[in-house]
């Protein structure tokens, strides 16, 4: 008996299964078939055309919500690109491509289509300020960025009520723009029922910055005008030389007026003025040793530019010193030691007296006199030691000579005595300098 029921159970059991098995089979069958329906590019195109006009024919943000929901829907059903198989030599063609070119195209116009909102204004406003912080603005053009930036506020007053007044001077620009920012923040305005009121402060931004850029930056001028503008050919009078700036560089270098000589330099493209903007520069000195003339210089220098290097020497210039230190071992480089040693000698830095001494026993006999001078131009005691040796051991009279006279530079009794010891010398100017150390000695030069 238990059998038999157990079987008509089993049996009651798979009947209830089949209607079900049967049920879930059609339903998965018609899913297939609207997922294959929806997956033809006639429907795609067909629903990316609906989107279209439901897009021409939205009002609000809300309506554009739902544009906006209608394409994620198309886009989710769009099957993905097809793959190219490792043995095909072409890129199989998309069925799709069209609906997936058009899908692209409304989100563009729904983006177009949305706001204007208040954080496009206050956005442009941020931006606006930045541009002003940013600009190398001329005189003229700080006047055109006041005026722009009244007119805008004009332009703002017109729409919403705002506390904001009109600058007086162009530092107030900036504080003008962000009371303007803060009173659209506190407005409040909606994009739909203040749509026209957004609109037209959206336009008053664009205005802000189309007259921000047509406000005068030093950029926009010629050379000559930029030169004109910062009184460079103010000293020039009824001058008739020529040229002009070359007229106007001899004036500013009399008056030692440092900043103008390197404007001209920095401005003007031409190899001719470089040199007389750096001769200029060398003759003044230290009279032209301002921070933006070391600086400048020393960028060159830098470069192993040899006029720079003179300058920075003339100058006396301690700030270069580590860089032309790093220079005294260029031994490949006869001509930047000649001028890196005559630099330091002239700055009188006391870290270079022993890469220069240590220079006194190189073999380049043209190099090596330079070395002896700047430790003369120095003065530097320890230097004593190192050019006595060289004046009684070197082989060439013109190291000797010029031993001698840094020795005579240095000055101490010490330093005199160590080139009258030397005794006598059949070379000419090795034995002048000789005879006028005893001079020196028997006039009583005080001791170090």
């Amino acid at each position: 008996m238990s059998n038999g029921e157990d079987d008509a159970t089993d049996a009651d059991e798979v009947d209830a299964d089949e209607p079900e098995s049967e049920a879930e089979a059609e339903t998965e069958t018609a899913a297939d078939a609207e997922a294959g329906e929806l997956a033809t590019t006639e429907s795609l195109d067909e629903r990316c055309e609906a989107a279209a006009e439901a897009l021409d024919a939205a009002e609000t943000e809300a309506d554009l919500d739902d544009v906006e929901a209608t394409l994620d829907a198309i886009e989710a059903d769009l099957p993905p690109v097809p793959e190219a198989d490792e043995d095909d030599e072409e890129e199989p063609e998309d069925p799709h491509a069209e609906a997936r070119s058009q899908l692209a195209d409304l989100r563009e116009g729904l983006e177009a289509a949305r706001g204007p909102y208040a954080t496009d204004v206050t956005d442009a406003i941020a931006a606006a300020n930045t541009a002003i912080d940013d600009g190398d603005w001329t005189e003229q053009g700080e006047g055109e960025v006041v005026d722009a930036v009244g007119t805008f506020v004009d332009a703002v007053a017109e729409q919403i009520d705002t506390d904001a007044g009109q600058p007086a001077t162009f530092d107030e620009t900036g504080s003008t723009l962000d009371a303007v920012a803060e009173t659209v923040e506190a407005a409040g305005l909606d994009p739909d029922a203040d749509k026209e009121t957004l609109t037209a402060l959206v336009d008053a931004t664009d205005a802000l910055e189309s007259d921000l850029d047509a406000a005068q930056e030093w950029a926009d001028l010629s050379v000559r005008e930029t030169l004109q503008s910062e009184g460079y050919y103010d000293v020039l009078g009824h001058t008739k030389d020529y040229p002009m700036e070359w007229a106007a560089l001899k004036e500013h270098e009399k008056r030692g007026n440092t900043e103008m000589i390197l404007m001209a330099l920095d401005s003007l493209d031409s190899d001719f003025m470089e040199e007389h903007c750096l001769d200029a520069l060398e003759r003044m000195g230290p009279v032209a040793a301002t921070d933006e003339a070391i600086e400048t210089m020393l960028a060159r220098a830098e470069k192993r530019k040899k006029p720079a290097i003179r300058i920075l020497g003339k100058m006396g210039a301690t700030e270069a010193v580590e860089t032309l230190i790093e220079y005294v071992d260029a031994d490949s480089d006869a001509p930047l030691q000649k001028v890196t040693f005559r630099a330091l000698g002239e700055i009188g830095d006391d870290r270079a007296v022993q890469p220069l001494a240590d220079k006194l026993l190189m073999d380049n006999d043209v190099v090596r006199p330079q070395a002896a001078r700047a430790l003369g131009l120095l003065g530097d005691t320890r230097a004593i030691k190192p050019l006595s040796e060289t004046l009684k051991a070197d082989d060439d009279a013109n190291v000797r000579a010029q031993a001698a006279w840094a020795l005579r530079q240095i000055g101490t009794k010490r330093a005199l005595e160590a080139v009258v010891d030397h005794g006598s010398d059949e070379t000419f100017v090795v034995q002048t300098e000789l005879d006028k150390a005893r001079e020196e000695l028997d006039a009583a030069v005080p001791n170090a």
